[in-house]
């Protein structure tokens, strides 16, 4: 599957030190009605929780193109949670999928 360019089809972006999230329509990408995100929760102490996604096209996980399609949705937005300029930050992408969805 080729990069999917986000901005054009973003419905909402809300990010934060104590995460946020995004989500985009899927019309164009072949899911007319549906839509995507990726959401990252706090879970205390300076520290952001790993970037998850859900949608709202049924079983979408099993679906193949989908399961991409949410893999380049969660980088993009762990990416801009987390800029490369930001002398600070630390931790990969890869690093950061190892950790807990949330506090609770």
């Amino acid at each position: 599957m080729k990069t999917i360019d986000f901005e054009p089809i973003t419905l909402r972006l809300e990010t934060s030190s104590r995460g946020g999230g995004i989500e985009i329509s899927l019309d164009t990408l072949g899911y007319e009605g549906h839509a995507m995100t990726a959401f990252q929760n706090y879970l205390g102490g300076g520290m952001l929780g790993r970037v998850a996604s859900d949608c709202s096209v049924p079983d979408w996980s099993n679906i193949a193109d989908l399961s991409e399609i949410a893999e380049q949705l969660q980088t993009y937005f762990f990416n801009l949670t987390n800029p490369e300029d930001q002398e600070w930050e630390s931790q990969t992408y890869e690093q950061n999928q190892k950790m807990q969805g949330r506090a609770y």
